[in-house]
């Protein structure tokens, strides 16, 4: 090198170094825009609570007799109250038909103690035997549907507690010839366990929040469980439940393919409650695991994009890089909080624990991360393999998830 060339490297290097950027505060910074975008995801989820609470029920016109499919597997917490209030509809066209696997399943006592007190309504009991696919609550649907008198179908969970008006406003908002799959947003019910609440917790801000984002943004092009309206008609032109049974989450194609096919969705104006029972801390790890190596493989441009929907876990992160940026922690508190609330309190109209909020949080950008791992879940004792669009198949009778 020329003595010249050796003077002049250290004096480059010198106007150089100023510009050098540590790679913890660049990532600092990248983390910081990610928390922008979680702040803007707050605001729409203001926003699209809004919308949906200027739904007004629609008014009955006409009366349609309605079937409601009762799929039973055991005795889930309060089982016979649940099912009571489905007896008890305002409703004076409507038949409910319920089905077990076999007649060992104790939920045929509860089953036929309700048929004598309620002895006016028809209703009828199917033994299915055991599913020939791995869906079973598919195979309990399909078998029901076969035996059902009408057209508009209740497809409704166990663990489900409605009021007298639901069958009256899935058939106000039906009277729409357009309409072919309505989801009823729920409120989840937590049992006495910690992590019972800490799961009621998320499903009535966290997941409702973003359905509700969904709605707002792309239109309902999907459908939730526990409970949803079809017709007969409509689910037949699908393919039925012949195109669901692989699927594990088979509420959710449901509403797709029918959104594909040019039929209407919606998100009803119907809240229901969902019992989600006691569950222990394996049991909400099992469902977890589950929920989200699931929706990894229904949604999985949007289960990355959840990642916007986790102020307090990022807010954390952009401090431990970059301590100087504490503001963000409050900041991400407040905009959590009120978006929250506008889904929980006024939307779903449940009693949030505002103390488990942040521990929810903090939980769910765990199991965030934990879904992008494993390919197997644990469902009802069973364990299953998840495949890449979604489909599942029996592994074995086991209990755990990997």
């Amino acid at each position: 090198m020329l003595p010249s060339a050796r003077c002049a490297l250290p004096l480059l290097l010198l106007h150089i170094q100023p510009f050098y950027i540590h790679p913890r505060k660049v990532l600092a910074g990248a983390l910081l825009a990610i928390f922008c975008g979680s702040m803007v995801y707050c605001i729409l989820q203001v926003i699209a609570a809004l919308r949906y609470l200027r739904v007004r029920p629609a008014t009955l016109r006409a009366i349609e007799p309605i079937s409601i499919l009762k799929p039973l597997a055991g005795l889930d917490l309060d089982l016979e109250s649940n099912l009571r209030t489905f007896f008890e509809q305002d409703y004076p066209a409507f038949e409910i038909l319920f089905a077990v696997r076999s007649e060992s399943d104790p939920a045929l006592q509860v089953v036929s103690r309700l048929q004598q007190e309620h002895s006016k309504i028809p209703s009828r009991l199917i033994i299915t035997g055991e599913p020939p696919y791995p869906n079973a609550k598919v195979f309990s649907l399909e078998r029901t549907m076969a035996m059902a008198a009408n057209d508009l179908l209740v497809m409704s969970d166990s663990d489900i507690r409605v009021t007298p008006d639901l069958l009256r406003t899935a058939a106000a908002e039906f009277q729409d010839a357009r309409l072919g799959v309505a989801t009823c947003p729920y409120r989840a019910v937590p049992g006495p366990s910690f992590w019972s609440r800490l799961e009621a917790t998320g499903m009535n801000t966290d997941f409702w929040g973003g359905a509700l984002v969904a709605r707002m943004l792309e239109g309902m092009r999907f459908a939730v469980g526990p409970t949803i309206v079809a017709r007969r008609r409509v689910l037949q032109s699908i393919g039925g439940f012949a195109r669901l049974k692989d699927y594990l989450a088979e509420d959710f194609v449901m509403g797709q393919f029918a959104a594909d096919a040019g039929h209407g969705v919606i998100l009803s104006s119907y809240v229901i409650e969902h019992h989600i029972g006691s569950a222990t801390f394996r049991e909400n790890i099992a469902h977890r695991l589950r929920w989200g190596r699931s929706t990894r493989r229904s949604r999985p441009a949007g289960y990355i994009g959840q990642l916007f929907t986790m102020p307090l876990p990022l807010a954390l992160i952009v401090c431990a890089f970059s301590p100087a940026w504490w503001p963000v922690l409050p900041i991400g508190l407040a905009a959590r909080v009120v978006a929250a609330y506008m889904v929980s309190v006024r939307v779903l109209r449940a009693r949030l624990n505002w103390a488990l909020l942040p521990i929810e949080d903090l939980i769910g950008f765990l199991f965030w991360i934990a879904g992008f791992f494993g390919n197997t879940i644990s469902w009802r004792g069973r364990r299953y393999r998840l495949s890449a669009d979604g489909r599942f198949e029996l592994i074995s009778e086991a209990t755990s998830c990997n």
